[in-house]
Formats: structure tokens, sequence, C-alpha cells
């Protein structure tokens, strides 16, 4: 009979914690090409023109708009298929297990915007990025749990972590419909909500197919490009389309889908919107552009907005008796866990390219991500690992 590999020899090479290293060399390599020899060639590729449709039905955009608007709707497709997943069947099923996430993700939102419009001093024009430092980016955190191991990281933490994180995407997308929708047009709207009925009406008659789903969610996503809603959001509402049911070989849509996606999502989406979203020219930095009120706000509002958020929050749920802190978590950990919940990162990027334009705003705000994002790794993996002098010699997972 085959023996259980101990925890402390499993790799820790998961395909979470892979894809942080694609996703953080993506970033690297969009520094060196913003600031070498080769940023126009990089500049000019991402701003090229490129018309896609058939007959008088067409769309033209540049390069970086295509990778936000089309590649990051199949990334919010997963997204939603994960959330789903947290409600139907996840930690965020059991109301008495999803009080505490809940109440930390809503403290992790809240004290960030807040900090953020301190920082800008409410001014109009920089306010209208107050989301950006809100959110956490699941896949890179995900990943640096992982890979500091089980030993540091208990599957309960991981697991608060992710259940944060899914909340925190929820209200981001709630946020994205709210705030960064304008500029409605009558007819193509009217055919979204046509498109849309239709999903449901798919998963009211039982259709377990992908196929039908898919093709349905093209048609909203091409509506929704046009009708002046953010076309990510066409993702989404496939996502929770999709059914749960089982089928003969006791398998079920969302899960398929998810597997299907998973690997383009997390090592060719993800990265490639890195690499057009994260090149910021360091050249001639001067304090000017690192004291940028939306600079300032972001890298504050991620790097201590979050974690202090999350961890206010979390005390006030569990000293009001609203909720517990899973078994076995030490105090330790859910700093070190609040501090990594500040890597913003894709959503933060794709946040504020909704907020701002491409220009000297959002070179603040892709600053502002990189850096808030840096300090709340290295914070959160210092504090994870000091706890190493705390456990005993064979510590394994709960």
């Amino acid at each position: 009979m085959a023996t259980a590999t101990p925890p402390s020899q499993r790799s820790t090479f998961t395909p979470e914690v892979l894809a942080s290293v694609v996703l953080l060399a993506a970033t690297c390599l969009a520094l060196i090409l913003a600031n070498s020899s080769a940023s126009d060639a990089y500049n000019g590729v991402l701003g090229a023109s490129l018309t896609l449709g058939a007959g008088e039905i067409t769309h033209t955009e540049a390069l970086k708009g295509w990778i936000k608007n089309g590649l990051m709707a199949v990334f919010f497709i997963y997204v939603g298929l994960e959330i789903k997943a947290e409600f139907v069947e996840g930690a965020l099923s059991d109301r008495a297990r999803a009080t505490l996430p809940f109440a930390a993700a809503a403290g992790g939102m809240i004290a960030p915007a807040l900090i953020y419009l301190a920082a800008v001093r409410g001014r109009p024009e920089f306010a209208v990025g107050w989301a950006s430092p809100t959110a956490t980016d699941i896949a890179f955190a995900v990943g640096v749990l992982g890979l500091l191991g089980p030993r540091l990281v208990p599957v309960a933490l991981k697991a608060l972590l992710l259940a944060i994180a899914v909340i925190d995407d929820l209200g981001a997308i709630l946020i994205i419909a709210v705030v960064y929708t304008n500029d409605f047009h009558a007819v193509p709207l009217a055919l979204s909500a046509i498109a849309t009925a239709a999903l449901v009406a798919l998963n009211r008659a039982g259709i377990v197919r992908l196929s039908p789903y898919m093709a349905v969610g093209a048609l909203l996503w091409a509506t929704m490009l046009k009708s002046g809603v953010n076309p990510t959001l066409a993702g989404v509402f496939l996502a929770l389309a999709i059914p749960m049911t089982l089928d003969e070989n006791g398998s079920d849509s969302l899960h398929r889908l998810l597997a299907y996606l998973k690997w383009p999502v997390l090592f060719v989406i993800m990265p490639v919107f890195a690499l057009a979203s994260a090149g910021v020219t360091l050249f001639g930095l001067d304090a000017s552009a690192v004291l940028h009120p939306v600079t300032v706000g972001i890298v504050v509002g991620l790097a201590v907005g979050k974690p202090a958020g999350i961890l206010a929050a979390t005390w006030l749920a569990i000293a009001s008796g609203f909720a517990k802190l899973p078994a076995g978590l030490t105090t330790l950990q859910l700093v070190g866990m609040a501090w990594i919940a500040g890597i913003g990162f894709t959503m933060s990027l794709f946040v504020g390219a909704l907020a701002f334009p491409d220009g000297p705003l959002m070179d603040a705000v892709r600053l502002g991500v990189l850096v808030g994002s840096l300090i709340s790794t290295v914070a959160g993996i210092l504090v994870l690992a000091s706890q190493h002098r705390f456990l005993p010699p064979h510590q394994s997972d709960p």
C-alpha cells in the first residue's frame, strides 16, 4: 500500500506557485521593455489598432484595449466560476464559516479606499481611482502562500485568504458594474439583456453541455462591448449561469470549465495582461512622481490599509461573537496573511485602467500597484517566515 508523502516533503511548486513565478517574470519583462531601447517598439505594439468583426459589424481598438476587454473577459469567467463554486460548495456556503471572511474582506476594501481618498484629498480627477487598492490578486497571493509551504501556512490560513480574495473579487465586480460603466447605448444594451436571459433559460432548462453557454456568452460579450457596459462583466454573467448539476459521469459543467480555463488563465492571460499593463518608465523618476497623490494612495492603501482593515474587521467580528478564528491559527499567521492580501496587482491594475486613460495618471497607478504589492509581499513573507522559531520541529498540515 502506498504511503502519503509527508507535507514537509511535498513539492511547493504547485500550479499556483508556478503561475506566480510566470506572472512575476512577465512583470519584470514589461519593466525591462518600458525602460530600454525597446520601449518605442513595446508601446507601438500595444498601441497598434486592430479591427475585428465581419461586414458592417466591426470594432476597432488598440491591442492593449483588446487585452483588457477581450482576454480579461476570459479571466473574469474563471473568477466568476470560482466565486460560484465557493458560494455553492466552498467555505462561503456555510453562513457560520463565511462570517469571518466577509467581515475581513469588507474591512480590507473599506480601509484602502478611505486611505486613498484621504491621500488624493478628494480631488475628483484623482478620486475616481479609489477602488484600485481594494482588491487582492488571488493567483499571486495564493502562489506566495504556496511557496512558503504547509509548515508555515496551514490549510486553514490558505482557505481563509482564498475566501477573502473571492469576496474581494465579487466586490470588485460590483464596483466595475456600478462605478466604471457609463455612456449606455440602448440597442446593444437590450441585446445584452436578451443574451443574459438566454443564459438563465439554458440553466433553468437543465442544459449541461458547455457549447450553448459559450455561444451565447460570446454574443453577450460582443453586445456589451458596444453597449457601454464593461464587456468583462459578460464573463461573470456567463460563469454564474454555468450549472453544477452532475452528469452521468459524475462531473459537472462548472468544474469542467474551471479545469479547461485554469492553465490558459494562469499561464497565458494573466502574464499577457501583466506584460501589457505593468510597463512603467522608471528612468527620470523624481520625487513628484513617487509622491504623486495617486501613487501614495495606492501604495499606502495596499501595504497599510489592506492588512489594517482586514485585521481590524477580523478582531471586531471575533470580539463581538459573530465569528470565530479557525482552529489552530495564530495571531502571527493572521497578520502575515493580511499583509499577503495587500498584493493587488492584476485586479488593481485592471481597475486602475478603467479609472484612468493611458498617460501620467495610469503610470502613477502602475507605480503604486507595483510598490504597494511588493511591500505587501515582502512584509507578509517576513512575518510568516518569522514564526518558524515558534513552531515544533515536525508540525504538519492539520
